[in-house]
């Protein structure tokens, strides 16, 4: 506790590197202990990614040693793993309100500091962008370094191969560091994994890697040895061009909970500091929507041999471990791979299979020209288990799920669905396997539902269809998927609730054109709630509907505006987009009372 105290003291006094570099070895020795305890503490008050930031420690300090950052130009790749260098950069008073709204990001970000010098929510993109910075500083004739510290997995994105393959036809001066620790949030998979594990066992007699594409390759050395780091890193500062030193860390490594509940602990809520014992309020056994859709297609699975499930790297978040386990043949990780899932799944459906490619809104971003190109084109019946609908919270900009209406909505033969509870969520899951003639995206979000546990009996869906919750007289509201219990609710303690009738459109491509005729021509106006963007979203899709069939009657859009959502409490955000129960309600009160109701 003594040896704590001293190195806190000395932490206290780091405002940014060039202090962190008057110290001595001995003192960066010291601050691996308060700068790991900081961030345990810090971060066992409440949101944050634990594991990947605590493997980092003794590499966030060598690399700002060594390295005249900012001017020598620094990016982590993915930027959870980043927690350190914010800490060592200024931020470290700032982590009271990490991840909150008006507080500091979970990720690297530009306008956050001139440490960060490109954002990195999403995985593999370290190397192309700081060989853009390298080829940039040819061009500007400046002198300087640039360090790709890429982890958790993420070389074994695409993008990363392919940022490597170039890398190895230039002289750019990029150093990139593999964190290699074997995990992402779940554990690593593939054959470059299997390749890595050789070479960490000493196995050094097999062909290199990354010597093979023209990069010079260093280690693996013990990315927890602060000594063999600070001089490999010195080393690799003498050297220019593009090179590789490959670092083996653990992942939540300090606190022994971390490293042994490793997927637990990469984003694990409160936490008891010393003991690491997790702190989670009970949620009244309701079962998250991911849980419903794992135990439901683990059911389906049993009975039709023909279903495939696919996740890029997200087992564990998307509910599939059971199922996992259960069809370790039928149930593939592909790593952090988006836009290969997509056509490995397209490829199974040629052969007639039935895959459900289950993957975050997010992350399915990545993946546009394979929706496009190798699944709608070509009509294959792949269902997108589209995770994370909506607004997803402390991840901020990079991970809400609000841009998968738009950007699916104009592909053509593609079905989206957007179930407005966990029944309708499994029946559409179960009605897929039947006559499916082109692929589906199903929507669905992040958190809860509102049922105790997934049933096992199923009912076939009717395609294209919505529904009437409520009758009204007067006004209707169309909800696009779980805005509908946001609604129900709204109506609660509504003064002239009976003027407004509630539809759930339930499919937002097809449109429902028969129940959009009967809106259109029984009711004075239409308000459409969604949990997506307005540019674009389902709304628009109504809009251009009463624009082919000449309709007049006013439509109020409620959604995401044109601008990146910042990162804090979930329903903190939808209360200042006024998707919250009261701002519908404020809304629909202004309706009726505007109508001298």
């Amino acid at each position: 506790m003594y040896l704590y105290g001293m190195s806190k003291a000395l932490l206290d006094t780091i405002k940014n590197p060039l202090v962190l570099r008057e110290c001595s070895q001995d003192e960066l020795l010291a601050l691996t202990i308060a700068l790991r305890k900081e961030i345990i503490t810090s971060l066992a008050k409440g949101e944050g990614h634990l594991g990947s930031s605590l493997g980092t420690i003794e590499l966030s300090i060598a690399v700002h040693y060594i390295f005249d950052t900012p001017d020598d130009l620094l990016i982590w790749d993915v930027g959870h793993q980043a927690y350190g260098h914010k800490m060592l950069t200024g931020r470290k008073d700032d982590f009271k309100n990490l991840r909150q709204e008006d507080g500091i990001s979970g990720f690297p970000k530009r306008e956050e500091s001139l440490y960060d010098s490109f954002g990195t929510g999403h995985a593999g993109t370290s190397i192309s962008a700081a060989l853009g910075m390298a080829l940039s500083a040819k061009i500007l004739k400046l002198n300087r370094h640039h360090i790709a510290v890429i982890g958790d997995a993420s070389i074994a994105n695409g993008m990363a191969f392919e940022a490597l393959n170039h890398l190895g036809t230039t002289n750019a001066n990029v150093l990139v560091i593999l964190n290699d620790n074997s995990m992402g949030i779940d554990p690593s998979v593939g054959a470059l994994k299997d390749y890595f594990d050789t070479v960490k066992n000493g196995n050094n007699s097999l062909p290199n890697f990354f010597q093979s594409l023209n990069l010079p390759y260093s280690g693996p050395i013990d990315g927890h040895d602060l000594d063999a780091l600070l001089s490999a890193l010195k080393n690799e500062k003498k050297r220019k061009g593009p090179r590789l030193l490959h670092i083996v860390t653990k992942k939540g490594k300090g606190l022994p909970v971390a490293e042994n509940e490793q997927i637990t602990y990469h984003a694990p809520g409160k936490f008891d500091p010393l003991t690491g014992k997790l702190n989670h309020k009970p949620t009244d056994n309701k079962v998250k929507y991911q849980a419903v859709v794992g135990q439901t297609l683990l059911k389906l699975a049993q009975d039709n041999p023909k279903i495939m499930v696919i996740t890029p790297a997200m087992p564990t978040g998307s509910g599939l471990v059971e199922l996992m386990h259960a069809f370790p043949d039928r149930c593939i990780d592909v790593g952090i791979a988006e836009q290969h899932a997509v056509t490995l799944a397209a490829g199974m459906a040629t052969q007639g299979l039935l895959p459900f490619c289950v993957i975050y809104s997010t992350f399915l971003q990545r993946s546009y020209d394979q929706i496009i190109h190798d699944v709608a084109l070509q009509k294959l019946p792949v269902v997108f288990c589209v995770d994370r609908a909506g607004v997803v919270g402390h991840d901020g900009p990079t991970h809400h799920g609000v841009f998968d209406i738009a950007y699916l909505r104009c592909i053509p033969n593609l079905i989206i669905a957007a179930p407005r509870n966990a029944q309708m969520l499994q029946n559409l899951l179960y009605s897929a396997q039947f006559e499916l003639d082109r692929p589906l995206a199903i929507r669905y979000p992040r958190g809860y539902s509102q049922i105790m546990k997934p049933k096992t009996d199923f009912e076939k869906i009717n395609w294209g269809k919505g529904c009437i919750l409520k009758e009204g007289n007067r006004f209707a509201i169309l909800s696009v998927g779980t805005m509908a219990k946001t609604i129900s609710e709204a109506f609660l303690g509504l003064e002239r609730a009976d003027v407004f009738a509630h539809f759930d459109m339930g499919f937002i491509k097809p449109l429902d054109e028969k129940l959009l005729h009967e809106i259109f021509q029984n009711f004075e106006r239409l308000l459409i709630f969604e949990e997506g963007t307005i540019q674009g979203g389902a709304g628009s899709a109504v809009l251009e509907f009463a624009a082919k069939h000449h309709y007049t009657i006013p439509v109020d859009l409620q959604g995401i505006p044109d601008r990146f959502i910042s990162h804090g409490n979930p329903q903190k955000l939808l209360q200042k987009l006024e998707l919250d129960v009261s701002g519908v309600r404020k809304k629909l009160n202004l309706i009726a009372n505007k109508n001298g109701y």
